[in-house]
């Protein structure tokens, strides 16, 4: 069972919730986590304004989205923000989440989004630049999750399917 660093009251992370169990689930504190988001149909996206990251179309499939939860209410807030639909469109997973769903999620206490990253190396780069703006290290913070591939990540914190 893995609990937040320092935190008492930290709720268990190590193995999955129940179907049903909602993002309160999730511990306070801050980390990393994935987005396991299954997206029904094609969606165009604007990443940015540079003219070698335009409009680019992400066909539908299945998606994986790491990122990371540093502020208040940590990782259960930030996750819980993702799965909701309705929401101020702020990142670039946001335009994944109000029109795909999210089936899964890996939250990882005191964890850092680019390692999860390195940790699926070899996965497709649907789009360079989604979701990682700020970093120098990554490619992409979204990569394609072909079906069939095994994921390095163990049974998901949350299962929603």
């Amino acid at each position: 069972m893995i609990r937040c660093r320092g935190r008492d009251e930290g709720r268990p992370v190590g193995s999955a919730a129940p179907r049903s169990a909602p993002a309160s689930y999730l511990p306070d504190c801050a980390g990393a986590y994935v987005l396991a988001i299954a997206l029904p149909a094609a969606l165009r996206m604007t990443i940015s304004r540079r003219a070698d990251r335009g409009a680019a179309v992400l066909p539908a499939g299945r998606y994986l989205y790491c990122g990371s939860a540093r502020g208040p209410g940590g990782l259960r807030a930030r996750i819980a923000r993702h799965l909701r639909r309705r929401k101020t469109l702020r990142w670039h997973v946001d335009r994944l989440t109000t029109r795909g769903r999210v089936v899964a999620v890996w939250a990882i206490p005191d964890g850092d989004e680019c390692a999860l990253v390195a940790s699926l190396a070899g996965l497709p780069v649907p789009l360079p630049g989604f979701g990682s703006s700020d970093c120098r290290g990554c490619a992409s913070h979204l990569l394609a999750w072909p079906d069939g591939v095994d994921l390095p990540l163990g049974p998901p914190t949350l299962r929603l399917v």
